[in-house]
């Protein structure tokens, strides 16, 4: 397989999924799994299964799969394996994050997110300030849903603690300046946290490129299992008093904010994940996605408008539109009687979706990940043409 150019069909053959009719734009709201990822849980299961640090080989095999999941982690977020941080799902993680450095804080601070973020990088933040009587900023976007850099520097005072964004939209698919924000941010004195969950599967991640403090991602938007995983920067971590049991581990640094045992058959499915993604490589997957949103773009009907960026610079291939005269479930609901998935509504994207003017109802969402075909878009465009 080309570094460059993508043999999709071969693609599709490691997906037992893909077999059937179905045309999954569903990817943002999680992607299917290659049979390695069903092929590394079912065996653990089944040759591994055990608590950490018994004195018998399951728990010895446990243990050892903890630490290469660490490894795997820190090559996918280049960064140290000790700053890697497992829980249930990304919004979980980040409520207990936010909990966590909510005891470094005080009444009267300040913390700014954006108005294109996921609610799981807005609400523990609203909560977060409900507790302890501090104060949340939007940043706005402007009217093609790039971030208002100017809006961010002009909310930015000696009382921000902390800058929150994400790296892509999850619902406009409108990607960010993490650098500028990074520096923004530290020249304030606050900590850079970033969403990665919508970029994961489109791009590689470079924490310590990024220069960001805190980093929240979800494997299961990049082709693995249910499951959260985190980046902090260790010297922030080592300064944080975390929730845990007492007889618990501190050691390393990132199992501090693991609270309970691990699902190691699902860490095992994060590790076979990543596998698969650096079997593919990202040259390859950038080039098939930014083909098929072209394609996506160029055929788009008359009578459906998009909300966002109209060119495939600057965004992943995720797409929110409207149809004239259709109620976004109803556009979903003609599409999946034709075996095509999409979603509707606001996909836990409040702020945008009420900066777009398009409230409750929301959007039609799809979402093109690399095994996604050419074919597979023809289908969605002539389906959307129907209406």
């Amino acid at each position: 397989m080309s570094a460059v150019a993508l043999d999709v069909e071969a693609v599709r053959t490691r997906f037992s999924a893909l077999r059937a009719p179905t045309a999954f734009f569903d990817g943002p709201g999680g992607t299917q799994v290659p049979d390695s990822v069903t092929d590394a849980i079912a065996g653990y299961l089944r040759e591994s299964n055990a608590n950490l640090g018994g004195a018998f080989g399951t728990s010895r095999r446990s243990d050892a799969l903890v630490t290469q999941a660490r490894l795997t982690a820190a090559a996918f977020l280049r960064c140290e394996p000790d700053e890697a941080i497992f829980g249930a799902n990304m919004t979980t993680l980040n409520f207990m994050l936010s909990r966590t450095v909510g005891r470094t804080l005080r009444a009267g601070d300040e913390i700014l997110v954006t108005k294109l973020d996921h609610d799981g990088n807005v609400s523990p933040w609203l909560e977060l300030a409900h507790d302890l009587d501090l104060k949340v900023g939007f940043v706005d976007i402007h009217d093609d849903t790039t971030l208002d850099h100017d809006d961010l520097e002009r909310k930015l005072t000696d009382r921000t603690r902390i800058v929150a964004f994400p790296l892509a939209s999850n619902a406009v698919g409108t990607l960010t300046d993490a650098g500028r924000i990074v520096e923004l941010a530290h020249d304030a004195g606050a900590l850079a946290w970033a969403d990665a969950v919508h970029y994961a599967p489109h791009g590689p991640i470079d924490a310590a490129d990024l220069g960001v403090d805190v980093l929240v991602c979800s494997p299961y938007k990049f082709f693995g299992p249910h499951l959260g995983v985190a980046y902090g920067r260790a010297e922030l971590l080592e300064s944080w008093r975390p929730y845990k049991v007492r007889p618990a581990g501190m050691e390393p640094v990132g199992h501090r904010f693991e609270t309970g045992t691990l699902p190691h058959e699902l860490l095992a499915g994060f590790v076979a994940a990543v596998e698969y993604v650096e079997s593919i490589g990202w040259r390859g997957i950038r080039a098939h996605e930014r083909a098929l949103g072209q394609q996506f773009l160029d055929g788009l009907p008359s009578g459906c408008t998009l909300h966002g960026l109209p060119a495939m610079d600057g965004r992943v291939p995720t797409f929110a539109f409207t149809v004239e005269g259709r109620s976004p479930r109803a556009v979903s609901e003609h599409l999946g009687e034709r075996e095509i998935a999409t979603w509707d509504g606001n996909y836990y994207a409040v702020e945008v979706m009420e900066r777009l003017g398009l409230g409750a109802e929301g959007a039609v969402r799809v979402g093109f990940v690399h095994y996604n075909t050419p074919g597979e878009v023809d289908r969605l465009l002539a389906a959307l043409a129907e209406l």
